[in-house]
């Protein structure tokens, strides 16, 4: 086949195949696509069907197929993270600052050191730390890991969910992009790259300036011309954050979040987020497993995936809680914010790949991890669901 016949016969699969299996476990709000999108990806991959059946995976998912799927699916969550940037009112996020600090402080940090002592107990075992990894550097990396809040599936969930612009969700989106920034940052610390550190910083510094004539500047263009320039300054801060060792999707957050919804219509960004969420995001969900490739390993990995994972979720929702009592939230809202900020697969995934490619930690502690990030993923709507129509938390906010 030519490289363009076999790109489209890989795109049917990515799009017929969860969507087939989805409706067959009958296609609720419960098991969202997504994650049966995600798990797909994992199936697919080099992991698994690459370890099954190789000559059907690198006669389907060819190197430069997976180019080619790689660079839509990257455009994709660009494009997908910038319109929920839109979405974040950045005059709330300030006048909220100190809410907001203190939200995503307790639910980054409580995680991550409840996941470092997790890992700190695992690695005293061999097998858990990369080849090229120091102790610290797992520990560390493992409990981030556990603190992560995955950007694009907490807006996908709360679009579902009709709470994206709602009071509650901008809190919500709010709290995880102050997160997930940092998590980032982190990364940075981990790997020992204090030269990108310096970098970050640096980016920092132009994006407040870049972003300050950015907000000067679209609103007094002609309405045919914000998309132009929008997409435009998106492409380009995503590069720059990128470069930085910031990542690709803070820069596309960040990008959005300079800008108002109002100043691009909120039905014409409504209809193009409604577009890129079913033409271009099951490719960047599956495309994260596509490069997944793991190892199954003995139980010993099973025990850490269920012990990591009450860390990860316990943490989470006891940081929120701390937060609560401290700022008296409603109970109902405290854990809805906890359950939705603990979701995790994707990023999550994508964390742990670049700790795996580096080193830092071995396939077992990835496996471990991506068990992790898919189990604490598929427990959120369920619960989600229950906790709206059990109180009533959407009409009231």
């Amino acid at each position: 086949m030519s490289i363009s016949e076999n790109l489209l016969l890989a795109m049917v699969v990515i799009f017929a195949l969860p969507w087939a299996v989805w409706r067959v476990l009958g296609g609720t709000a419960i098991l969202p696509l997504v994650v049966v999108q995600i798990i797909a990806g994992v199936a697919l991959g080099p992991g698994v069907l690459g370890a099954w059946a190789p000559d059907i995976y690198h006669g389907l998912f060819r190197v430069e197929v997976i180019a080619g799927i790689n660079a839509v699916a990257q455009w994709a969550v660009i494009l997908f993270v910038f319109v929920a940037g839109l979405e974040l009112d950045v005059t709330g996020l300030w006048n909220k600052r100190r809410e907001t600090t203190l939200a995503a402080g307790f639910a980054l940090v409580v995680p991550l050191v409840f996941g470092s002592l997790v890992a700190w107990g695992l690695v005293q075992s061999p097998g858990w730390v990369g080849g090229k990894g120091q102790i610290w550097q797992t520990v560390l990396g493992i409990g981030m890991a556990c603190a992560v809040t995955a950007l694009p599936i907490l807006v996908l969930f709360m679009r579902q969910l009709g709470l994206l612009r709602q009071p509650l969700g901008q809190r919500i989106l709010r709290y995880a992009s102050l997160d997930d920034i940092f998590i980032w940052g982190v990364l940075a610390l981990i790997l020992l790259d204090w030269h990108r550190v310096g970098m970050q910083l640096g980016y920092v510094l132009m994006f407040l300036i870049a972003g300050f004539g950015m907000r000067r500047l679209v609103p007094r263009l002609r309405e045919a011309d914000r998309w132009y320039v929008g997409l435009i300054w998106l492409a380009a801060n995503a590069f720059v954050a990128d470069w930085s060792g910031l990542h690709f999707m803070v820069g596309a957050f960040m990008s959005g979040a300079v800008l108002e919804a109002g100043w691009f219509d909120h039905k014409k960004v409504d209809d193009f987020q409604a577009a890129v969420l079913v033409a271009l995001m099951p490719v960047f969900f599956l495309s994260t497993g596509l490069r997944t490739n793991w190892d199954l390993g003995g139980p010993m990995v099973f025990v850490a995936a269920g012990v990591l994972l009450v860390a990860a979720v316990g943490g989470k929702l006891i940081g929120v809680h701390i937060t609560g009592r401290l700022l008296g939230w409603r109970r109902t809202d405290t854990w809805a914010i906890g359950w939705l900020l603990q979701t995790k697969a994707l990023i999550m995934i994508i964390f742990a790949n670049i700790l795996l490619e580096k080193g830092i930690i071995s396939a077992a502690s990835f496996t471990a991890l991506l068990l992790m990030a898919v189990a604490s993923t598929l427990l959120t709507m369920p619960i989600l669901t229950w906790l709206l129509k059990d109180a009533g938390l959407k009409a009231r906010h």
